[in-house]
């Protein structure tokens, strides 16, 4: 028997053609969760429909899409009515959804999506307005419920790690209808108070329903008017709630919160160890700097001793006094000799000293007659000479030679 081939083709239009002829397939209810959601410009849905098991490609026409009266989001669970086919292109089945309904929870991830929209353009996410968690908390205040496990973790948690921390519970419903208003109440509480320096606001986890009052938009309000630094510590690590937003501070977890309210009292020992080190090494160094210092002007004050500044200027001086005596005995010296010297020319050009020789100084009216032509017969002349006057009248007058 010859076997015969078959192309891609023809294998992939005949299962295209059982699937669109068998009426179990023509009209399929389905229940799944929405992942790799998208919208595309002309109005189509393409999406894939999973549960734990198993997935399946999705498309939703405009046609049949404008008549959701929701937005479909990743994560949301729906429920669908619709045919299965074959893309021939890509040899994948899909179904071609007509109908689609969101289940409780689904709306609710609505509600949260579009409160947090409304919240954030309002600011209330605005890191300008978060206030900083006080490093060393006094008081920690906690606001949850007080039977759970979530205020056993985050008491247990700050006694271990900041002992010194005064813990106030402020009790309040967590979960159902009545959940918002308490939890808001004792916000309003710590805060009227003024006991606390951080308050911890937050619950164990659960479902969506669970947490659901962290979502509530008077309780996103209460946490943004408080003057009391808040930190949201809702559930575990891959919930996320509106409070989160809002608080000045997120933890993973209530113990989580607890740590980010108090610093470890073991860190704290480790750090203060290192500082007395640091600052020991710090104050020897100074020390030590210091003594070099002080040696150095102990130097400089024993060559600045008034004393011995004085003894050295003294002998200075008396150095200078000495040398002064000196100059003056030559200056004496020099001036007595030039005064003999003076003393003696004067003493060789002294007209008395001349008149012990016997001459003498004749004057005529007062004055010396040099030359023998001043005089004539019988003026009267004065003749000094060494022990008084003469007065005589010239009776004759005889040149030299004549």
């Amino acid at each position: 028997m010859e076997e015969r081939y078959l192309t891609v083709t023809a294998l992939t239009k005949y299962i295209k053609y059982k699937f669109d002829h068998d009426n179990n397939l023509k009209v399929v209810l389905l229940e799944g969760e929405i992942s790799n959601f998208k919208h595309n410009s002309r109005g189509h849905f393409y999406f894939t429909l999973k549960d734990e098991n198993a997935s399946i490609s999705a498309i939703m026409f405009s046609s049949n899409a404008s008549n959701v009266k929701f937005e479909p989001a990743d994560g949301m669970k729906v429920y669908v009515k619709g045919s299965l086919s074959v893309y021939e292109a890509s040899g994948s089945y899909q179904i071609y959804v007509t109908e689609m309904k969101s289940d409780g929870i689904g709306d609710l991830y609505l509600a949260y999506e579009r409160l947090k929209k409304e919240l954030e353009r309002k600011g209330l996410f605005d890191i300008n307005h978060k206030k900083p968690i006080p490093k060393f908390p006094k008081t920690v205040g906690v606001i949850t419920s007080p039977t759970g496990a979530a205020v056993r973790d985050i008491i247990k948690t700050i006694e271990r790690r900041y002992p010194l921390c005064n813990v106030i519970l402020y009790p309040a419903i967590v979960q159902g209808d009545a959940a918002k208003d308490d939890v808001v109440k004792q916000i309003n509480k710590a805060n009227k108070d003024k006991l606390c320096d951080v308050l911890i606001i937050g619950r164990g986890g659960g479902s969506i329903e669970d947490l659901w009052c962290f979502n509530e938009e008077i309780v996103a309000y209460a946490i943004y008017n408080s003057k009391i630094p808040t930190i949201s510590a809702v559930g575990h690590e891959i919930d996320f709630t509106i409070a989160d937003f809002v608080a000045d501070m997120r933890a993973v977890t209530p113990t989580g919160g607890a740590e980010i309210a108090t610093p470890d009292i073991n860190v704290l020992k480790q750090n203060v160890s290192y500082y007395v080190d640091a600052m020991t090494k710090k104050i020897n160094y100074m020390i030590n700097d210091y003594k070099i210092k002080l040696v150095n002007i102990d130097k400089r004050l024993d060559t600045l001793n008034p004393k011995q500044t004085l003894i050295h200027k003294k002998e200075i001086l008396d150095f200078k006094y000495q040398r002064l005596n000196q100059k003056i005995i030559e200056v004496i010296n020099n001036k007595n000799h030039i005064f003999e010297l003076y003393k003696s020319r004067l003493e060789a050009s002294n007209p008395l000293a001349i008149m012990d020789k016997g001459y003498s100084i004749n004057r005529l009216n007062g004055h010396i007659i040099k030359d023998i032509k001043d005089a004539k017969i019988g003026d009267l002349l004065t003749t000094e000479l060494k022990n008084g006057i003469l007065t005589s009248k010239i009776v004759e007058v005889k040149e030299n030679g004549k």
